[in-house]
């Protein structure tokens, strides 16, 4: 899963990214509201973290021009105006999600997996062979059994969830997997997939290679005891 942070205060910034990559998010910064504009007209995220406050133009700006442009992509507002006017320009100019500063890293996280879960229409809890994934909590089970993933495994296996029964291209899950800031290529995504194949031995589900097309999940007749 891959989200835009918006916000100009550096130790903000780092704090929320390290936290949000911790999860297993690719994150992309924007500092300025023209630079988060360019990246969405440019790139593909999930949802954006969007703060109001930003040094060439309003917040409340780039939200209106994202969606004047038809970008649907979810919004969560959080920002120190936290006056009633604000968030209601901000609700009617397309936000998803208000949230005021200051925060605690856990509310922000839990929003954002709300967020990201009403906009795929995805029910609480994807259930796939004896596998069972709670979207909200992100908690992974083999009949009922917690399994163990890396953030980056995980994220392989969330994305993939989001479109079970459709290949996912090898480059399109690289960008929901990795910032542009980080040192990584293509390639890098075969390493993911076959160690979360390995821990889904035995669940009933599987994860095979379309040929010249990407990755796709589904169910098989195998079944874990």
């Amino acid at each position: 899963m891959k989200i835009l942070l918006v916000e100009d205060h550096p130790e903000l910034c780092e704090w929320v990214a390290k936290s949000l990559r911790q999860s297993g998010y690719a994150v992309d910064i924007a500092a300025r509201g023209d630079h988060a504009e360019h990246f969405l007209l440019t790139g593909e995220y999930d949802g954006v973290l969007l703060d109001l406050s930003l040094p060439d133009k309003d917040g409340l700006e780039v939200l209106k021009n994202l969606r004047t442009r038809g970008l649907q992509v979810p919004v969560l507002i959080f920002t120190a105006r936290g006056s009633v006017d604000d968030r209601i320009r901000g609700l009617n100019l397309g936000a998803d999600d208000y949230l005021p500063k200051p925060f605690e890293l856990g509310e922000l996280e839990a929003r954002l997996k709300a967020l990201l879960r009403r906009s795929a229409g995805q029910t609480p809890v994807v259930r796939l062979g004896a596998l069972a994934f709670d979207t909200v909590s992100r908690l992974t089970t083999i009949n009922d059994t917690p399994l163990s993933l890396t953030p980056r495994e995980l994220a392989v296996l969330e994305v993939l969830l989001r479109r079970i029964g459709r290949p996912v291209a090898r480059d399109a899950l690289f960008e929901k997997l990795f910032s542009m800031e980080q040192d990584a290529r293509p390639e890098a995504i075969e390493i993911y997939v076959s160690r979360l194949r390995k821990k889904l031995e035995g669940s009933g589900v599987a994860v095979t290679t379309v040929r010249g097309i990407g990755y796709l999940i589904s169910a098989t007749d195998e079944r874990s005891a």
